[in-house]
């Protein structure tokens, strides 16, 4: 579903559209069961890789890195590579996109701090460059080599491509909460032309750009750098990325931080389901903040929650007969599924309250949807001209290889729509028919729904913020029972991811862990 990725130090989103979406988080993994199983979690654990090196792996695990300026001051750019099949090494490369930006204090050097921002999709090169590289804590930055890889498919490492640029256009406007047939034919049909599109232009590729894989990557970056045992930082995604790495590999973990975590051993629909209770959360704590306001344009002091979910999905049944005008260059409307997108988007980052009820004002008072489209460009990585990233081609692709699809059919979404909608009154309905979308991907899943233990693995450190939208905060409590050597650090907060969000709390527990190797205390909270 919504996984999202960040750029910047208030975290957001690992990453999609209400109809790229569906597969978002769900790329997490899932139970054991069927792809139409939402309740049980699998019991399968993922096992560790023999520690040796394969002979058909030796050139990968032995190449040397040639580091080189790549147009941002202070950082270095060099290209990996891998193999593009595991099983069958010889089968030729993937090549990798790395940046990193050297230690330069006084201290003892501790080697390379990998970070991943999430989606799956999102850039961690552009991340490292944007962000972390400049804005981690000075003292981290002083004594690791700050790294990024692109993962396989994404950014700058061989990119999946799917849609162009109107094509996407028409795709993220298309209706994601249909009222009839023909809505429900044209939703279907979308996701068709979504899918066939990454198949045409990405075919091989797309059954080679897996969590397992892009894991598997991260080691022989690890090896490539030098380093004996990985030190790393994973948000929302990043998380399940991480913990993946640990599975595979426990006994090379280093000082693991897992923030906004995701849960692998629940199913797809369970997955989805959870999220959209996450969506539901955070939107009650919009509510109530919006009413204390004095511009909510859903509400004064005194209107609950649940009528200002009401007053929006009025909002949003409004748009879905009537679009409203955006001014943008292109023509386009602000129709139910971009207004949708907009307001999701800012539930990520309770610092985006105000730009939202700025938005909705504008276009519920003034009928000008300038503002939600912003809102929901940003989401999709929608330039102004027209060109999109590949966030969400990569999401899906990702997505849609790992875990079965939570729903095959369109009378399973129908017969589903209750539990989301309780879910959600607000989001329940579109997020239900997102859920639909890896129905119809041209490559087979390859990932199961699993449990990821690690035994054996050095203390890492899971984190989970209590009112988080899209990593539920039972899902940084499932994966750290799972990991056996974990220490859980909770945010009692709002918004998406916790590191590097302002709690003193939070951001010395993890310095500290990084920085000495000592985790949080067990059941430590922060706010």
């Amino acid at each position: 579903m919504y996984t999202r990725r960040s750029s910047r130090p208030r975290r957001s989103r690992t990453a999609a559209t209400l109809l790229a979406t569906a597969a978002l988080l769900v790329s997490a993994c899932s139970s054991s069961g069927s792809a139409s199983d939402a309740s049980g979690a699998a019991e399968v654990a993922l096992a560790a890789l023999p520690q040796s090196t394969p002979a058909g792996l030796a050139p990968y695990y032995g190449q040397k890195l040639s580091w080189r300026t790549c147009g941002v001051p202070g950082f270095e750019c060099a290209t990996m590579r891998a193999p593009l099949d595991y099983a069958h090494p010889e089968a030729g490369d993937v090549r990798l996109a790395v940046a990193r930006k050297k230690a330069t204090g006084k201290g003892r050097p501790l080697g390379s701090l990998l970070v991943n921002p999430g989606g799956p999709g999102g850039s961690a090169v552009g991340y490292l460059q944007q962000y972390a590289g400049i804005g981690y804590p000075a003292e981290v930055r002083a004594r690791y080599d700050m790294v990024a890889v692109d993962p396989r498919g994404v950014a700058r490492s061989e990119p999946v491509e799917c849609l162009s640029g109107r094509q996407m256009d028409t795709y993220t406007q298309t209706d994601t909460t249909p009222d009839d047939q023909k809505e429900t034919d044209e939703l279907v049909d979308a996701y068709k032309k979504f899918a066939e599109g990454c198949g045409a232009r990405s075919a091989n590729l797309l059954r080679h750009v897996s969590t397992v894989e892009a894991a598997r990557d991260m080691d022989i970056l690890r090896a490539a750098l030098g380093d004996k045992k990985l030190t790393y930082v994973g948000a929302s995604y990043g998380t399940f990325l991480g913990a993946t790495y640990a599975g595979l590999f426990p006994e090379r973990v280093g000082r693991l931080v897992l923030d906004g975590a995701m849960d692998p051993s629940l199913p797809a629909r369970r997955l989805n389901l959870d999220q959209t209770a996450g969506f539901e959360t955070a939107f009650q704590s919009f509510a109530k903040d919006c009413v204390q306001q004095p511009d909510c344009p859903l509400g004064h002091k005194g209107t609950t929650p649940a009528q200002v979910g009401r007053n929006l999905s009025a909002f949003f049944k409004k748009l879905d007969a009537h679009p409203i005008a955006t001014g943008d260059a292109d023509g386009r409307k602000l129709g139910e599924a971009l207004a949708t997108t907009g307001v999701i988007a800012a539930m990520y980052d309770e610092g985006s309250w105000a730009q939202l009820r700025e938005s909705l004002t504008s276009a519920m008072k003034e009928k000008d949807g300038a503002g939600l489209l912003v809102l929901s460009d940003s989401y999709y990585e929608r330039d102004a001209d027209g060109r999109y990233s590949n966030l969400m081609f990569a999401n899906a692709a990702v997505n849609c290889l790992d875990l079965p699809a939570a729903f095959s059919t369109v009378d399973q979404v129908e017969k589903a729509l209750p539990s989301f909608e309780k879910a959600s009154p607000v989001f329940g309905d579109g997020l239900a028919w997102a859920s639909l979308n890896c129905a119809y991907w041209p490559v087979k899943p390859t990932g199961e729904p699993h449990r990821i233990a690690a035994k054996g693995a050095a203390p890492i450190v899971v984190v989970g913020t209590t009112r988080d939208p899209a990593t539920p905060y039972r899902w940084a409590q499932s994966l750290s029972r799972q990991l056996s050597s974990s220490r859980l650090l909770t945010y009692e907060g709002d918004g998406h991811t916790a590191y590097g969000r302002g709690s003193d709390c939070i951001d010395g527990a993890i310095d500290t862990y990084l920085l000495r190797g000592t985790p949080p205390a067990k059941g430590k909270r922060c706010s």
